[in-house]
């Protein structure tokens, strides 16, 4: 018969010692007298290290173990119980106090956090969590920095698809990861990708919220025109209406029907009356919707007549200036009649070189291709996923023009150039740009006023146009320039009841003297309330963020994301973000608390195993 190694006598002398003061007193004398004497012959032995002899007490242990303390099926259960329930407890306590491991399962914080991305999460950055439920023990906002990243339960909040299961036994709320912009009474204002503000004593913050580190992040006030729609239950002469749109999941504007049928609308409280129009939201008049037609689209599509455009390969439909004082009535996704902001459609030719630099800006979601069809990662393939052809199957994404390919555990590598995802042609450049979001067919042209549009926007900076966070023409450049010229002319011939506002560059929120314009910012910026953060992703076209779910409370923070370790590759360390200082109150306690309880165990666990042991 093998002998035992010393350790493994050891661990057998542990086990039945652990066994036997347990049931100790539910054995008879002799049981008892039996079980002592061979535990201290097997001590002494280990003690004298004699491998041998300590290998056949530890054998005849576990026969007397077998014979006489053999647990009773309700004794296995209640320690399974029990030792579950210690495990959990313990896990849960780490969990949300201490720190967390997290995988991010969605691209709203490309480029900095991909999907498959595994961080270490601190739960100590701001506070002391209270475990399973909002709230802190201990809160301190000062610890809270603007474009710091930081993880929130969606408990309580407005967020669809928000329930989960922890351990795959319990009910609870999803976390998620985004950038923090603004904390308690700042007031924002956007412009330009970037957002200027004030604090809530009137400071200029736009330099914090614009750090160079994240130079290559921009910023869009909304996700879709017209917000969130709340609608009435049922229709009146058809219609839906009065429809209250929402903003960051503000009430910000009502739009309704009067008894001749015609859609009226007005601002809600506290905009009514310092908003002049619904695209005068903090900075919406800077910002478009675009999408890329061909010529015989714009005829389709469009009222601009293609005969007073240059001729090019494609041309870019931008949809702004959503507006109340004007509205429309269109279909939605089920077929029934909405009220809806009015918008001023645009159309600028795109030459081959200026499809060259959308190009070389390229970024799209994640995407899957298979058997030559296209579907964003996370998602079925369906009949609505668009042909990709000549591309060999498997996962990709594009980001500052080049492409990706993604293989197992999130690794990435670059494309060669001559891969087929790169031919340059106006039809593949018009695919990937107007469906390399959402990659479904849905949102290809098809229609005039189209009720899905693609999550692609562009806006102005400093007279320069700007797609997918990139100069596209720059200011002075001729095309630009014979843009909104044409774009003041269609101005002076539109008709009053539907008139055209030229997409032209409207400038920052500054004084003539180049300062920050409090007054504009006070009228027309958006003011976050007390005890609420606005929490943005990075990658505005695919994120649903505070201008969906609006505000984020104090209570659900839950802590930030420190550092990546996995997958290996230019993101792999420190998380891209404002510098959370390492040492800080909440931390200190926790970590004391922690040093306390696992010196304490394993004082206990010392004095209970540490040899020599009395054993009675």
């Amino acid at each position: 018969m093998k002998t035992y190694r010393l350790k493994k006598s050891l661990h057998t002398f542990r086990h039945i010692l652990k066994l036997y003061r347990r049931k100790r007193k539910s054995l008879s004398e002799s049981q008892r007298a039996e079980i002592a004497k061979t535990l201290n012959e097997l001590q002494d032995q280990l003690l004298e290290k004699n491998r041998e002899k300590a290998s056949q007490a530890a054998k005849k242990g576990e026969g007397l173990a077998t014979l006489h303390l053999k647990k009773s099926p309700f004794e296995r259960v209640r320690d399974f119980i029990i030792g579950l329930a210690l495990a959990l407890l313990v896990a849960v306590l780490i969990r949300t106090m201490w720190f967390e491991l997290y995988e991010i399962p969605t691209g709203s914080m490309r480029p900095t956090l991909a999907e498959g991305d595994r961080l270490v999460v601190s739960k100590t950055n701001f506070g002391i969590n209270i475990p399973l439920k909002r709230g802190h023990f201990y809160f301190d906002p000062s610890l809270v920095l603007r474009n710091g990243t930081f993880v929130f339960t969606g408990a309580g909040m407005d967020i669809h698809d928000v329930d989960t299961l922890y351990f795959y036994l319990f009910p609870g709320k999803k976390q998620f990861v985004k950038r923090l912009i603004g904390k308690p009474g700042d007031i924002l204002y956007f412009y330009g990708g970037k957002i200027y503000g004030i604090d809530a004593s009137g400071n200029d913050i736009t330099e914090d919220l614009n750090p160079p580190f994240l130079s290559r992040i921009d910023h869009v006030p909304y996700i879709y025109l017209n917000g969130k729609k709340e609608l009435p239950s049922k229709a009146s002469s058809g219609i839906y209406t009065p429809i209250t749109l929402r903003q960051m999941n503000l009430p910000v504007a009502q739009l309704s029907l009067t008894p001749n049928h015609k859609v009226v609308g007005e601002m809600l409280s506290p905009f009514k009356g310092t908003v002049g129009d619904y695209y005068d939201l903090w900075g919406f008049e800077d910002y478009g919707v675009a999408r890329l037609l061909t010529g015989e689209e714009v005829q389709k599509f469009t009222d601009t007549p293609l005969s007073q455009l240059e001729k090019a390969p494609l041309y870019m439909e931008i949809i702004h200036h959503p507006t109340i004082k004007f509205p429309k009535i269109e279909r939605g996704p089920g077929g029934q009649l909405i009220p809806s902001v009015g918008t001023t459609s645009s159309v600028i030719p795109l030459s081959e070189d200026l499809l060259k630099t959308l190009a070389s800006n390229l970024y799209t979601a994640r995407f899957i291709v298979k058997d030559g069809k296209a579907s964003r990662y996370g998602s079925k393939h369906s009949a609505a996923s668009p042909e990709l052809s000549g591309v060999p199957n498997g996962t990709y994404e594009f980001y500052y023009g080049k492409g990706y390919q993604v293989h197992f555990g999130g690794i990435i590598t670059e494309l060669p150039k001559d891969h087929p995802l790169y031919q340059f042609t106006p039809k593949r450049m018009q695919l990937l740009y107007n469906l390399g979001i959402e990659w479904i067919n849905y949102y290809a042209p098809y229609a005039k006023d189209q009720y899905l549009l693609p999550s692609r926007y562009v806006y102005y900076r400093d007279g320069d146009l700007y797609a997918m966070g990139a100069p596209l023409i720059k200011k002075g450049d001729p095309t630009l320039t014979k843009f909104i010229q044409q774009e003041y002319l269609r101005q002076e011939v539109a008709p009053n009841y539907r008139p055209h506002i030229p997409f032209d560059d409207p400038g920052p929120p500054l004084t003539p003297e180049g300062k920050i314009n409090q007054t504009l910012l006070q009228e027309k910026g958006i003011t976050i309330p007390a005890e609420h953060y606005m929490a943005l992703g990075d990658n505005y076209a695919m994120s649903a963020d505070s201008r969906d779910f609006g505000f984020v409370p104090e209570a659900n923070i839950r802590g930030a994301p420190n550092f990546i370790f996995w997958p290996p590759g230019g993101r792999l360390g420190p998380v891209l973000q404002a510098n959370y200082s390492f040492v800080n109150s909440p931390r200190s306690v926790v970590w004391a608390l922690a040093f306390i309880g696992f010196g304490t165990y394993y004082l206990i666990y010392r004095k209970r195993n540490k040899l020599p042991q009395k054993i009675q």
